[in-house]
């Protein structure tokens, strides 16, 4: 049997598993990933997601040595609209801008495409010593001691490791070995993911165009002229389905009533991705000898640029706690994992429960709950203070 001794094992070699491990050996540990798919040759257009990273998550990434390089192919997101089309006709009637100025920031973040990104950080994963990377394999038996963890892979090697770290998504399997149960809320929605180029400059603003079944949110890209934005487009179920099979021109139509008309003219020019939406936590963040991050300890709909950024407040979380320990054998001792617990565990529920309460809000399909919508967000606008307690809050401030 091939055994492997390593400080940190972390289940999971998506974005958030390589930046997590990319931190940590930045901390000076010794890591080893365990990633279920095979080694990749190039992302490139596999995936047509980008992801927005706000400035919290934006500092991790330098502090990581991660970001230079990056801002290159990043658009910077100077503002975040909310714009209310819930009237009769798909017209905005209300309009709130949020600027990062209100809480001393120059902009809310960078979005970055996923592909390029994650073919950089196999790039610097690959160059870096403390980093073995193990692809094409899974986590197949996890036993946890007061000393460490072992986990058994499905190839038959055995890892041993002062922490292990579950960041293998929703379905994780080390999560599950941990016996740590999770709470699932569904919507019946999907989310479609594409590339448009627009009529009008995006002006490095997120658009959020809510109407019933969800946002259409347009996030800008770089380059073109500021004239190229990915679109996450959440509906119920079947309309997604119906919508994602499609001719192009009858899809543009119906994009293009939805956006509002808040870009122009919008026309493809991706392929159309989809996926399911749901919301999820983990019961607790830690086992013996374990912590979850990222989607193993929590899901949330793609609204307010949420997701990846607390995956991001996790990492740095388990990082500040564990970077200073004298002994490296101590890293995963109950005393730093319930103070990770209770770091994280408010914050995490809180923005799963306020993500769920907005994401039903956007679902309003019947004409008078649009209408309450509508009015709150006009209060919103109105109200300078609660506006600034909104965005410190997004911002995880």
């Amino acid at each position: 049997m091939n055994k492997i001794q390593t400080d940190i094992l972390i289940a999971g070699g998506g974005i958030a598993g390589m930046i997590a491990a990319l931190v940590y050996a930045r901390e000076g540990f010794k890591v080893t990933c365990v990633e279920a798919a095979p080694k990749p040759t190039k992302s490139a257009a596999q995936d047509l997601r980008s992801t927005a990273f706000l400035m919290p998550s934006i500092r991790l990434l330098d502090e990581a040595g991660i970001l230079s390089g990056l801002q290159d192919i990043a658009a910077p997101l100077r503002l975040m609209r909310i714009v209310d089309a819930g009237g009769a006709e798909p017209l905005p009637r209300e309009t709130v801008d949020f600027n990062a100025d209100a809480a001393g920031e120059e902009q809310f973040g960078w979005n970055i495409p996923n592909a390029p990104l994650r073919d950089k950080l196999l790039l610097q994963i690959k160059d870096n010593q403390l980093i073995t990377m193990i692809f094409d394999d899974v986590v197949d038996g996890l036993t946890t001691r007061m000393t460490g963890a072992i986990v058994r892979l499905k190839s038959g090697a055995q890892l041993n490791a002062h922490l292990g770290v579950a960041a293998d998504g929703r379905h994780s399997k080390l999560r599950d070995l941990a016996g740590i149960n999770v709470t699932t809320l569904r919507y019946g929605q999907k989310a479609l993911v594409f590339q448009v180029e627009h009529q009008l400059s995006h002006q490095d603003v997120l658009t959020e165009v809510h109407r019933s079944g969800g946002p259409f949110t347009l996030v800008p890209l770089s380059g073109h002229d500021q004239k190229r934005s990915a679109v996450v487009w959440m509906t119920d179920g079947p309309e997604a389905d119906r919508l994602f099979n499609l001719p192009d021109d009858r899809f543009e139509d119906a994009m293009n009533r939805r956006s509002a008309d808040v870009a122009g003219r919008l026309s493809l020019c991706s392929k159309r991705g989809i996926w399911p939406i749901i919301s999820q936590y983990a019961e607790r963040l830690t086992g013996q000898r374990l912590a979850l991050i990222g989607e193993a300890a929590h899901v949330v709909p793609p609204i307010g640029a949420q997701g990846l950024n607390m995956s991001l407040s996790d990492i740095a979380a388990l990082r500040d706690l564990i970077a200073n320990v004298s002994d490296r054998a101590d890293i995963g001792e109950d005393r730093l994992l319930n103070q990770f617990q209770q770091k994280r565990w408010l914050d995490m529920r809180t923005r799963v429960q306020g993500i769920d309460a907005l994401n039903r809000a956007s679902m309003a399909d019947l004409q008078p709950l649009r209408d309450i919508r509508s009015s709150l967000l006009s209060v919103l606008d109105k109200t300078p203070g609660l506006r600034r307690t909104a965005i410190k809050a997004g911002l995880g401030q």
